[in-house]
C-alpha cells in the first residue's frame, strides 16, 4: 500500500502529512510525540493501510512542517491543536479515529474535547491523562521549570532533555534489543533541532506541558461522557510516563482495554506488529 507524502497550507503554514489507504475506509488520525514527527508511523501507517484511511500530520516544528521560530508562532499545546484540527476540517475528516503518543496526548484530547461527535475510538499509547503518570524522578527537572522559567532552568532542559545522547535514550531505554531500534529516528531528530530556533521552540512546548495537568478533570469528564471506545498500549519499561499512567483510564472507561507491552516509550520500534494487530482486532469490534 502506498503511502503518500504531502503538503498543505494551515493557518499560514505549510504543513506536512502522511496518507495511506482508501479514503472510502475509516479514518484514522495518527497523533506523535515529542521531538518526533510522523515518521514515527511509518510501519503502522503500511500495516494498517489495507483497513484504513490514515493519516499522520507533522506538527508545526516538527518533521518536514514548516518551522517557524517562536517569534513567528507561538508554540503552545492550543496552538497545535489548531493546526490538527483546521487540517482536518480541510482534509474534510468529520470522523476518525486517534492514535496518540506522547505529545500527541494532548493534542489529542483538546481535540476530542473540541469536537467530541468527530471520534470514532481512541488508541492512546504512552500518552498521559492522569497524575500517576507524571512520577518525580523524571519530571522533577521539569516541574521546576515549570514553577520558575528561569534561564537556568530553560537551560538545563535543554542540556539534558533534546541533547544529543538524550534523543537516542528516549527510543533505547526500556528495550530488551536495542539492534531492533532505527537509528535513523534519532539523528533526524539531532538533524531537525539544530535547525535556528528549533530547539528553543521544542523548550516553550516543555513549558506549555505544564498547562496539560489542569486540563485532567476536563478530559477525565470527555471520557465519563461520551465513553469512547479505547484501546490502551502501553510501553512497561517506560521511564517518561510509566505503566502507572496507563491502568488509571479505566477508572474513566471502564470499558477501555489495556495491553501492556515489554518496551519502552516510543513502542512502535520493536512492536508495531503487535500493535497493529491488537488496532485490527479491536477496531473490528466497534
Amino acid at each position: 500500500m502506498t503511502t503518500h507524502h504531502r503538503k498543505t497550507t494551515i493557518d499560514g503554514l505549510e504543513i506536512f502529512y502522511r496518507e495511506a489507504g482508501d479514503p472510502g475506509n475509516p479514518t484514522f488520525l495518527l497523533l506523535h510525540g515529542f521531538p518526533a514527527s510522523s515518521f514515527m508511523f511509518r510501519r503502522l501507517i503500511y500495516l494498517l493501510a489495507g483497513r484504513f484511511h490514515v493519516i499522520a500530520p507533522d506538527y508545526p516544528g516538527f518533521g518536514h512542517s514548516a518551522a517557524p521560530p517562536p517569534s513567528r508562532f507561538d508554540y503552545t499545546f492550543d496552538r497545535l491543536t489548531d493546526i490538527v484540527e483546521h487540517l482536518t476540517e480541510h482534509l474534510g475528516l468529520t470522523r476518525y479515529g486517534l492514535y496518540m503518543q506522547d505529545f500527541g496526548g494532548p493534542v489529542g484530547f483538546r481535540l476530542a474535547t473540541r469536537h467530541p461527535d468527530r471520534v470514532a475510538f481512541l488508541v492512546i499509547q504512552n500518552a498521559n491523562a492522569y497524575e500517576q503518570g507524571l512520577p518525580d524522578g523524571f519530571w522533577a527537572p521539569l516541574r521546576a521549570f515549570w514553577a520558575d522559567p528561569s534561564t537556568t532552568n530553560r537551560e538545563a532542559i535543554r542540556s539534558a532533555g533534546i541533547s544529543d545522547a538524550a534523543l537516542e535514550w528516549n527510543y533505547t531505554h526500556g528495550v530488551n534489543d536495542p539492534s531492533r531500534i532505527d537509528p535513523d529516528n534519532w539523528v533526524l531528530q539531532s538533524a531537525l533541532l539544530n535547525r535556528p530556533g528549533n530547539k528553543d521552540a521544542m523548550l516553550d512546548l516543555l513549558y506549555d506541558y505544564r498547562t496539560n495537568p489542569g486540563l485532567y478533570p476536563r478530559w477525565h469528564e470527555y471520557f465519563r461522557t461520551h465513553q469512547p471506545p479505547a484501546l490502551i498500549t502501553w510501553g512497561a519499561n517506560d521511564e517518561i510516563f510509566p505503566e502507572a499512567g496507563a491502568h488509571p483510564y479505566r477508572d474513566d472507561l471502564p470499558h477501555a482495554e489495556i495491553v501492556i507491552l515489554d518496551t519502552g516509550h516510543f513502542a512502535l520500534e520493536d512492536h508495531a506488529e503487535i500493535i497493529a494487530k491488537h488496532i485490527t482486532r479491536f477496531t473490528a469490534q466497534l
